[in-house]
């Protein structure tokens, strides 16, 4: 449950501070327009804190942790939203700098990033279903040996 809670909170902390840097640097760089830093701070508060404290409520009520897929999830879901969320960042900063034409690779880790997460979620049902209907599923049993579980 604590890492759950730090995480959350470390998402919270970061989706303002995302915040504050578009505003102070596009208000530096005084740029009028469309940046996908405006966007950032909505992504790791949502994705991030709030989604984070829904688990921490579904920890509470299903431990989901005792699930062998909750570390695949944890790990799987927060590695995708870092990942999106820099190549957003990395990507607007670009696009206050005036960057009008950028390599494919950023959409295309951005693209990773959201895969991520899509599978992140995926394992975050499963977990739950196997901490409500219980472990003698046999997908589950099946899932979680292939994922080294």
């Amino acid at each position: 449950m604590k890492k759950l809670f730090y995480s959350a909170f470390g998402y919270m902390v970061i989706g303002v501070l995302s915040g504050l840097f578009y505003r102070e640097f596009t208000k530096g760089k005084d740029f009028q327009g469309y940046t996908q830093l405006s966007i950032v701070h909505t992504h790791l508060l949502t994705l991030g804190f709030i989604v984070l404290l829904i688990v921490l409520i579904l920890e509470k009520l299903f431990t989901l942790t005792k699930s062998r897929l909750f570390n695949w999830f944890f790990w799987t879901y927060n590695v995708g939203l870092v990942l999106t969320a820099a190549i957003m960042v990395w990507h607007g900063i670009l696009q206050v700098d005036g960057v009008t034409e950028v390599s494919g690779a950023i959409p295309g880790i951005a693209g990773v990033g959201h895969i991520l997460l899509s599978v992140g979620m995926v394992l975050l049902f499963l977990a739950l279903r196997t901490r409500l209907f219980g472990a003698s599923d046999k997908h589950d049993d099946a899932i979680a040996p292939a994922l080294g579980g």
